[in-house]
C-alpha cells in the first residue's frame, strides 16, 4: 500500500484528515508533537486516533518551543477567552510562531526516510483563528521548498502535501468525519483544559468546535468544565 505521513494533533481537523488518508487506502504513519504546549491531553487523543485508523507507526516528537515562547500555548501568557467577532481579524496569542513550518519540516524528513511521497495536514482556511500558516499559499510554498530541498525531490520523487479540509467549514468537516467513522468523543480541541482534561468551553478552539457541532446538527460529545 502507498504510505502517508499524517500530522495528528488529536483535534477534529487532524483526526478527520487521518480518516481521509485511511479511506484513500494509505498506510498511515502518524506524527504528533510534544512541543512545550500547556497540556498533554491532546496527545492522548492523538494516540487513540492513530490506533483507531490502524497507523503502522506513530511517532511523538519532542521539541521545546518554550525555549522561545511568544505564544500563550508555549509560555505563561493567558489563553484568550470569550473573544468576540470584533476580534476575528486579529491573530490571537495562541498562534505559535512557525509551528506548521516546524511540523511539516519534521514530517518531510520522516517521509523521505520511509520513502513516502505524501503528507496529510488538517489545515483549514475557513473556520480557523487567523493563523497565517493555515493558508493555501503557505502550503504551496512549503511544498515547492520541500521538493527543492530533499534528495527525493531532486531525484523526481515529488512530495505532495495534502490539505483536504482547507476549504471546508467546521460543520462540513464534522459531517465528513462522521461518514468516515471518526469518533469525535476521543478527540480534543481545547487550548486550556482543566486538570481532569475537561474543555474550558471559552477559548477560540472550544468556541469553533462547539459551533461546528451545532451547525452540523451533530451532538457535541465534548466534556466541558461545569
Amino acid at each position: 500500500m502507498k504510505k502517508a505521513v499524517v500530522l495528528v494533533s488529536g483535534g477534529i481537523d487532524s483526526s478527520t484528515c487521518c480518516a481521509i488518508a485511511a479511506h484513500e487506502e494509505y498506510t498511515i504513519y502518524a506524527m504528533s508533537f510534544m512541543y512545550g504546549q500547556r497540556h498533554s491531553v491532546e496527545l492522548e487523543s492523538a494516540r487513540r486516533i492513530a490506533n483507531a485508523f490502524n497507523a503502522a507507526d506513530h511517532r511523538i516528537v519532542n521539541i521545546d518551543l518554550r525555549a522561545f515562547g511568544g505564544s500563550s500555548l508555549t509560555s505563561e501568557m493567558e489563553v484568550p477567552k470569550d473573544r468576540t467577532t470584533d476580534d476575528e481579524n486579529e491573530i490571537p496569542s495562541t498562534y505559535v510562531p512557525a509551528r506548521n513550518t516546524i511540523f511539516l519540516s519534521f514530517a518531510t524528513g520522516w517521509a523521505e526516510i520511509i520513502d513516502c511521497c505524501d503528507i496529510f495536514i488538517g489545515v483549514n482556511a475557513v473556520d480557523y483563528s487567523g493563523y497565517p500558516d493555515c493558508r493555501g499559499e503557505y502550503i504551496a510554498a512549503f511544498e515547492t521548498m520541500a521538493n527543492l530541498a530533499t534528495k527525493n525531490g531532486i531525484e523526481g520523487k515529488k512530495l505532495t502535501i495534502h490539505t483536504p479540509l482547507i476549504s471546508l467549514s467546521k460543520a462540513d468537516i464534522i459531517k465528513l468525519g462522521i461518514k468516515l467513522g471518526v469518533d469525535y468523543s476521543i478527540t480534543h480541541s481545547c487550548y486550556d483544559p482543566d486538570n481532569d482534561g475537561n474543555a474550558c468551553g471559552r477559548c477560540d478552539s472550544c468556541i469553533i468546535r462547539r459551533k461546528g457541532f451545532e451547525a452540523a446538527g451533530v451532538p457535541d460529545p465534548t466534556r466541558y468544565t461545569n
